[in-house]
């Protein structure tokens, strides 16, 4: 027993990444898996984080009302830009999204509110382990029991060919607004858990690059299954760490890998259909 806290107490932060990151690809998975290119996940990360340390530090609320907040607050937001942005497709919405990023790092630096290019600290360690992979495993769950459904089959559908899906009858704007809702919502709570875990954040965290990273994920692991861009998740976060020997080749040998995985597993890492879309119960 006496290992395991060591262990647990030495590779927290890993550990806490792993989880924060798998529903990062998660809040990923659930936009390309209806065919939308949206990369947006990064700024409604950042926006769950600064929502929930703002009420944690200013306001003193309750863990359940911040993690609630931090969920909400993205999810209205997407609700703002989604009906502009979704009549976009492929690389422009990818543009239109990912712009939203810049944005909202620029308005932290500028903000007193949110400590300015210095970010937030002191932030209350609230956001256990447990906690994190419990919400992990709920989302998998969910998005299984989705993909096993007339939802999943008709997301399926979307992504396939938008255009022979609405002639079917698919509502085609309800389902990409619920896509982009959800993966706010997701993207939020990671945000609000990282926060409240690593107890500090800064606006840079949530930039372009961290947008192209939560892509990866996806691209990496696969989107015929949930599970496939959780599995890239725990890769490309327990590379860095599996190649510290290599000291400063270690990021070379990072991309190659990822270059070799996509050039030569296009379709992903995760191949065989667990739970996912269209699959039938």
């Amino acid at each position: 027993m006496a290992q395991i806290d060591d262990f647990l107490w030495t590779y927290q932060n890993l550990l806490a990444s792993l989880g924060v990151n798998g529903l990062l690809a998660l809040s990923m998975y659930v936009v390309l898996a209806i065919g939308q290119l949206s990369l947006g996940q990064a700024a409604f990360m950042g926006l769950g984080a600064y929502a929930s340390a703002l009420l944690t530090l200013k306001l003193d609320a309750p863990f359940p009302a911040v993690i609630a907040a931090s969920m909400l607050v993205p999810a209205a937001v997407a609700l703002v830009i989604g009906a502009p942005t979704l009549r976009l497709s492929g690389v422009y919405l990818a543009l239109a999204t990912v712009s939203l990023g810049e944005i909202l790092r620029v308005v932290l630096v500028e903000s007193d509110l949110t400590g300015g290019a210095l970010g937030l600290s002191g932030i209350p360690e609230k956001a256990g382990l447990p906690l994190i992979f419990a919400c992990l495993a709920l989302a998998l769950v969910a998005f299984t029991l989705i993909c096993r459904s007339r939802i999943g089959r008709a997301m399926e559908a979307i992504r396939e060919d938008e255009i022979a899906a609405s002639a079917s009858g698919i509502d085609l704007p309800a389902y990409k607004m619920a896509a982009l809702v959800a993966s706010a919502m997701l993207a939020g709570l990671a945000g609000a858990l990282n926060a409240h875990i690593s107890s500090f954040i800064s606006p840079n965290e949530y930039g372009f690059d961290a947008a192209v990273t939560i892509l990866s994920f996806a691209l990496l692991g696969g989107i015929g299954s949930p599970f496939g861009p959780v599995i890239g998740a725990f890769i490309l976060t327990l590379l860095p760490e599996l190649l510290r020997p290599l000291h400063d080749y270690r990021l070379v040998v990072n991309g190659l890998i990822i270059v070799f995985a996509v050039l030569f597993m296009p379709h992903g890492l995760l191949v065989w259909p667990i739970g996912r879309i269209g699959a039938k119960a």
